[in-house]
């Protein structure tokens, strides 16, 4: 494949990821769930506040409304891009979570929002949080249970075999249940952990089904005509309004 060809797909991948994430954010149960981890992080006026992956930065645009200087950081430079184009005003960096373009002990707030799931240690990027933090600073980690994904279908057998498949291709996909442990294991102390449960009946989250389907097809976990199948199904269901995505949301504060 030609770097401008893989340029090209990266790119759609990412537009197509956007429209999910977009779709998702403006759901009531998004803007609450970003509106806590907000609270939780206890924003001093004018400290430094770093959103770790911070997608097309909503939560940097939010967070800095609040009086706080946010620096959003994303290894995706799409994603740093968009979020760039989208909020001109904010400030944004290409970096991942393990390795922070700030000094040592130089930020007063740490947030991660659906991101630990696709690292392979996220040990490290606990350590790395520990290393930018000044002390008394908040650490707060939001994200979905990838295994715990629940779906109404006819078929729960396959739904549990796509939904656990597409899970197992994700670095740490069980993240938020460990985040607790996580953040004891990295210093913290403090440490306060909720469940939020989000309730998805808008046909504009069908693109997330896909996107459980489609690797979940790939790996070879189901064959093409299961995937199909069950797709359609939820289409069906979504015509006649009985679509619904329920899906566990883990949050954790801890202060440094």
């Amino acid at each position: 494949m030609s770097k401008h060809r893989k340029a090209v797909e990266e790119h759609r991948d990412t537009e197509a990821l956007l429209a999910v994430l977009d779709a998702a954010d403006e759901m009531p149960s998004a803007i609450r769930l970003r509106a806590r981890s907000y609270e939780l992080l206890s924003l001093v006026p004018g400290s430094t506040v770093v959103d770790v992956g911070c997608g097309a930065g909503r939560a940097v645009a939010e967070l800095t409304e609040r009086g706080v200087h946010a620096v959003g950081v994303d290894p995706d430079p799409w994603m740093v891009a968009a979020a760039r184009e989208r909020w001109s005003a904010a400030q944004f960096r290409e970096a991942g979570a393990e390795g922070l373009p700030f000094a040592d002990g130089s930020v007063r707030g740490y947030r991660a929002d659906k991101v630990f799931h696709v690292l392979q240690e996220p040990g490290c990027a606990v350590e790395e949080a520990r290393r930018v933090l000044c002390p008394g600073s908040r650490i707060v980690l939001v994200g979905q249970d990838w295994d715990a994904i629940m779906i109404d279908s006819d078929d729960a057998a396959l739904t549990r075999t796509i939904v656990h498949a597409r899970a197992d291709l994700l670095g740490t996909p069980r993240a938020g249940r460990q985040y607790r442990s996580l953040l004891l294991a990295g210093g913290f102390d403090d440490v306060t952990v909720e469940v939020h449960t989000s309730v998805f009946t808008d046909p504009a989250m069908l693109p997330l089904l896909t996107r459980l389907a489609e690797p979940a097809c790939e790996s070879g976990a189901v064959g093409r005509d299961q995937a199909d199948e069950w797709l359609t199904e939820q289409r069906r269901r979504a015509e006649a309004g009985r679509f619904l995505i329920a899906i566990p949301f883990f949050v954790a504060a801890a202060s440094a």
